[in-house]
């Protein structure tokens, strides 16, 4: 294991403090550097940056993010129990680490980072990650205040995140982030890194924002995908007669066949769907 600052190792902070893993929190702590320091790396050059981190446990990528030169870092953490072992990394590099207290769910992230060159990166707990997701990448204003998302799921979510038209893993999720992200999976963690170690395989995520999505209203775009997707095995015309009794044409409107199900469509099929409806007045 890389030693990348001279404080305690994760297993004894993790014994010192009795930060035993809780299920309730979606906790799993990673504890090897080297992994923790190839996230930090993958987020790109962090010396001129904010670093948001949401939930970070023991500090494992905390501290990678802070080797790796990050400006400053600012970790939310909902577990008051990781709090003293976060003050020590605070105390380590003076005036780099931020770390409050809270739920990311109900904190605004622009207010907690000041704006600025932000950049997030996080092994999110599996209960809110992909929520999370979505918050950050249906903000109203775009583009957004990250220039970029490292983010840890379990590899099931990234396939979805990152999923194309025809596949099992597309659905809502693939058409949200397709449609304002670019980028992909950059690899695996096996479980035997975490403690607990999970029952499923993580992936790391990057993301960048594409600066010039089509044009659409990202709340009609997500009806109408939750619409279609909660129905995936009936075809257009059904799934989204819960949006209106004229479904049938709109998809017509659309240059659709309103025969095709939903995972049949592209980011640019689901983007002239939702502004047809919206043009109808049907969403």
């Amino acid at each position: 294991m890389a030693q990348i600052d001279t404080l305690p190792p994760l297993r004894d902070v993790i014994a010192a403090h009795g930060l035993n893993a809780k299920k309730s929190l979606g906790q799993n702590f990673l504890l090897d550097l080297n992994l923790t320091s190839r996230i930090a790396r993958s987020a790109g050059d962090l010396e001129d940056c904010t670093v948001l981190e949401i939930g970070p446990g023991p500090g494992g990528l905390t501290r990678a993010l802070l080797a790796a030169g990050a400006r400053k870092v600012v970790a939310v953490e909902k577990d008051s129990r990781c709090l003293p072992a976060l003050a020590e990394i605070a105390e380590h590099y003076p005036g780099r680490l931020e770390v409050i207290e809270g739920d990311a769910l109900k904190l605004d992230p622009v207010a907690l980072t000041g704006g600025g060159n932000v950049r997030i990166a996080a092994n999110l707990p599996y209960n809110v990650g992909t929520q999370l997701l979505i918050n950050w990448i249906t903000t109203p204003e775009w583009p957004p205040f990250w220039s970029s998302l490292t983010l840890m799921f379990q590899k099931e979510v990234g396939e979805r995140i990152t999923a194309e038209p025809g596949s099992k893993a597309y659905g809502r999720l693939g058409v949200l982030a397709g449609w304002r992200c670019k980028g992909g999976i950059l690899f695996d963690i096996s479980p035997k890194a975490f403690t607990p170690p999970p029952k499923v395989t993580s992936a790391v995520v990057h993301l960048t924002p594409n600066l010039a999505p089509l044009p659409c209203d990202q709340r009609v775009l997500e009806r109408v995908t939750a619409a279609a997707f909660g129905q995936r095995r009936k075809m257009l015309r059904a799934s989204l007669k819960s949006l209106s009794p004229n479904a049938e044409e709109l998809v017509r409107q659309a240059g659709l066949e309103p025969t095709a199900r939903a995972e049949e469509i592209d980011i640019v099929g689901f983007v002239e769907l939702a502004n047809i409806f919206k043009d109808a007045q049907a969403v």
